[in-house]
């Protein structure tokens, strides 16, 4: 099951009471306060975990508590500190106060570890309060209570490439092809009900991750259809690929347009994301319809038909890779089809230089 969002209570440990007793021993007489400090609640920790993949380990959990600190002992012995609470979450998870919704971290590094709640302190015990005129205390201090917070644990998939497009496009269909990843894959619209996540290798020393979103459909940023509830994790993809069936009964130009106006309403970060276009289903039409289609949906984006054989484009449809000299934003239009596996290998290997050239765009930028 995949879950993306939970909501916990969480409290970090009580520190122990101090302790208020008197050296008692053979040959000592009236032995002063010796009672020993309380130890320190466990405090409450966030790891990020990269062998989880969900938040379904949190399913029906209401509240996490870490350990309370242990009462002190006689002999001014510190009672001991109560086992801290680690929280594991897979990485792309924001923790969020449930009451202001305001992001209190946003984890994504392997590994990283951050202090949610400190414990509450031990006790004093009445050692500590032994003086000139009060040489017999009788009393030591209570431990305080620990810190106690209602949070909203949200997933947001980190993936280098997101797959964007209408229910049955193809995008089960190409992340089985291209990755390691099995989604369900029917000709029924919704058949993704859940991201999924695949690996792409290119070759022996690159790869990328592609993430396959639900389909969106007209109104999705309104909250119809399944697409709203997973539009969040797109904002953590890198580059997204629009995906337009050319066999639907709607235009490349008018899906295009429905998709990027759910997009753009849904987050004003999808307006600057970087994107390609890959065309659909091409082998499910013919030559000439194929390019009357596509030729149609360049005049719309102002581009030209572009035969480049970079990559080892198929030479019976037009496609688009844009040249050095050019100025428009997407870096290319290309018609594939996993079924008939046309154009695939350069689908991938242009997907990966537009990643190679953002990393070494970060890199010269340090």
């Amino acid at each position: 099951m995949f879950i993306d969002s939970v909501e916990l209570t969480l409290s970090s440990g009580r520190g122990g009471a101090g302790a208020a007793t008197f050296r008692r021993e053979k040959f000592v007489i009236n032995g002063g306060p010796d009672g020993g400090d309380g130890g320190r609640g466990g405090d409450v920790f966030f790891r990020v975990d990269r062998n989880s993949h969900t938040l379904s380990s949190f399913r029906g959990l209401k509240q996490l508590k870490a350990k309370n600190g242990e009462n002190g002992l006689n002999s001014k012995k510190h009672g001991k500190k109560g086992e801290d609470l680690e929280v594991p979450v897979p990485p792309g998870t924001q923790i969020i106060d449930s009451e202001s919704g305001k992001v209190l971290f946003d984890l994504i590094d392997d590994n990283e570890k951050v202090l949610f709640l400190e414990g509450g302190l031990g006790g004093l015990g009445n050692w500590h309060f032994r003086s000139s005129t009060n040489q017999q205390p009788r009393y030591a201090q209570k431990g305080l209570e620990g810190k106690s917070a209602l949070v909203r644990l949200e997933l947001k998939l980190i993936a280098d490439i997101g797959l964007v497009g209408f229910p049955n496009v193809g995008k089960s269909t190409l992340i089985s092809v291209v990755s390691n990843a099995r989604p369900e894959i029917a000709n029924y619209e919704f058949t993704t009900l859940t991201p999924k996540l695949g690996v792409v290798n290119v070759d022996d020393f690159n790869s990328f991750v592609m993430a396959d979103i639900p389909g969106i459909i007209e109104g999705a940023s309104d909250g119809r259809g399944l697409g709203l509830e997973f539009l969040k994790h797109i904002e953590r993809t890198k580059f997204l690929l629009f995906m337009l069936d050319i066999t639907n009964q709607r235009s490349l130009e008018e899906q295009f347009e429905t998709l990027k106006f759910e997009l753009d309403r849904f987050s004003k970060k999808m307006t600057n994301k970087k994107f390609a276009v890959a065309v659909t289903k091409t082998d499910a039409v013919n030559q000439e319809e194929a390019n009357d289609k596509i030729s149609s949906f360049f005049d719309s984006l102002n581009v030209s038909g572009n035969k480049n054989l970079k990559y080892g484009l198929s030479d019976n449809l037009l496609s688009y890779l844009k040249d050095e000299d050019k100025k428009d934003d997407i870096p290319f239009i290309i018609p594939i089809s996993s079924a008939a596996n046309l154009n695939i290998k350069a689908l991938i290997f242009a997907l990966n230089d537009i990643l190679q050239e953002a990393k070494n765009e970060k890199a010269h930028s340090y």
